[in-house]
């Protein structure tokens, strides 16, 4: 069987594998935001404790992904529990450090006509510092889900779900039937919906960032 016959055979269940993907990564990148900003929140006026962030944040993206979904099945067992765990952890990340870098690079004089304007520490983080970073934040978050996408594919070798499965799959079986086809095949899949999920979210900071402050 060709490459394309063993797709079109397969649809149903390559579609089923495709959504199981994306739906893990969007549900990990979207809760990875929120930590990630609210750490940079707690940590962007103190250079200490942005040093610390952004050192951890390094560190961090050194730890292999094998490595650590070896050390989360002891905890966690199998299957979604390390995946989502991992997928979370390095999606944090770079997210983290943008967030950071947004957040302290606000100009002063905005915040200080907010305060002049009569608005408190919250208004002000809500209303002026973060749309103003939230270009570089949203930055952050295109390369954490780039990135993500292959660390879930990797999570089929803890029993995750998605498409990581079906090239685990042909991996084990090459010299057999279709072992390429299915390898081929997730990669590729994989690649596609990275791109789309970037379009997605090129789309998004269209919509949410005032043409005068995009980057």
């Amino acid at each position: 069987m060709d490459f394309w016959q063993f797709m079109a055979q397969n649809q149903s269940k390559l579609t089923f594998l495709s959504w199981q993907h994306v739906w893990m990564v969007a549900q990990c990148v979207f809760v990875a935001t929120i930590i990630a900003v609210f750490v940079a929140i707690v940590v962007y006026k103190s250079p200490a404790g942005a040093s610390i962030a952004n050192a951890l944040s390094a560190i961090g993206l050194t730890i292999p992904s094998f490595a650590l979904l070896g050390l989360l099945i002891a905890p966690l067992g199998l299957g979604v529990g390390p995946s989502v765990v991992a997928i979370g952890f390095y999606a944090t990340l770079p997210i983290v450090r943008n967030a950071i870098v947004g957040l302290a690079g606000v100009d002063r004089n905005l915040i200080e006509s907010a305060k002049g304007m009569g608005m408190g520490r919250l208004r002000t983080l809500v209303r002026v510092e973060l749309p103003v970073a939230w270009p570089v934040i949203l930055a952050g978050i295109r390369v954490a889900t780039q990135l993500v996408m292959g660390i879930a594919a990797i999570a089929a070798f803890v029993g995750g779900p998605g498409l990581g499965g079906l090239i685990f799959e042909g991996l084990s079986q090459l010299g057999g039937v279709n072992a390429v086809n299915k390898a081929l095949s997730g990669t590729i899949l994989v690649v596609l919906l990275a791109l789309v999920l970037d379009l997605v979210l090129m789309f998004v900071g269209r919509l949410t960032i005032p043409r005068g402050i995009r980057v």
